[in-house]
């Protein structure tokens, strides 16, 4: 007989497990998406720079 183990653990550690990737999920989608939106004002800031003729270091030397 295990005397620490109840049935309860076959409920909680499943359950913790589960919020825990349910978390993880959340937060991962939010930092992806950020990134995604960090890159795309990235580009668009380098297309902007490409059209009005000025490039990062231009004048220099």
């Amino acid at each position: 007989m295990i005397d620490g183990m109840t049935s309860a653990h076959f409920i909680f550690i499943p359950s913790v497990l589960l919020v825990g990737i349910v978390i993880g999920w959340i937060l991962g989608s939010r930092a992806a998406r950020d990134a995604y939106a960090m890159e795309l004002n990235r580009r668009e800031e380098r297309a902007n720079r490409a059209v009005s003729g000025r490039s990062p270091g231009a004048g220099r030397g």
